[in-house]
């Protein structure tokens, strides 16, 4: 048998990494392994889309017991193809978060403590406000007298958190209003 230097030397390095490793307790007997049950094993899953950006990211979301146990990227989305941004890769926090808040919170003007409110409350606030801005601001004719029906003093930016069917009600909503300042979070 004919060995070459290179050979020598390869052999000779493999014996003594594998009696080190001897001397280390490393115990090259075959091992009876069991593997781990995925937590997602029995999980519904359900398809949706990031709601972060207007990329429409896809996700698979998976439930169990009416909960969310885990989101992760959707592998067949043709926009994403399963990858996922830091803050999409993130969505299982925000919707896991014990400390998110559920309930209104409103700080009174010049107030330096927060209330906990209703929804209810809120949205009937939410409603006076904008009825009020609307009457005080509402333009029903430019200065040549042609017919504009606008509302200047109110300005609406919608969120990245809505999809497009619902951003395209939001507008519709925000113009019949007579607003015509309207901008999306997925924009800017």
């Amino acid at each position: 048998m004919k060995i070459t230097r290179r050979d020598f030397i390869k052999i000779s390095g493999a014996t003594v990494a594998g009696v080190a490793l001897s001397q280390l307790g490393l115990d090259l007997t075959p091992v009876q392994s069991y593997a781990a049950e995925l937590r997602i094993k029995d999980a519904k899953e359900t398809t949706s889309i990031c709601c972060y950006c207007s990329v429409g990211c896809g996700q698979i979301v998976h439930t169990s017991g009416g909960k969310v146990i885990n989101i992760e990227g959707d592998p067949d989305h043709p926009t994403s193809e399963g990858s996922l941004c830091a803050k999409g890769a993130s969505t299982y926090g925000l919707v896991t978060n014990t400390k998110r808040l559920k309930n209104v919170m409103y700080r009174a003007p010049y107030s330096s403590k927060w209330e906990k409110k209703s929804w209810e409350w809120a949205l009937k606030e939410i409603a006076k406000r904008i009825k009020k801005s609307r009457d005080k601001s509402f333009v029903e004719k430019n200065a040549k007298g042609e017919v504009v029906n606008r509302c200047n003093g109110i300005a609406a930016i919608g969120s990245a958190h809505i999809n497009n069917e619902e951003g395209w009600l939001y507008q519709k909503f925000l113009r019949s209003l007579g607003i015509v300042y309207i901008e999306f979070e997925a924009r800017l």
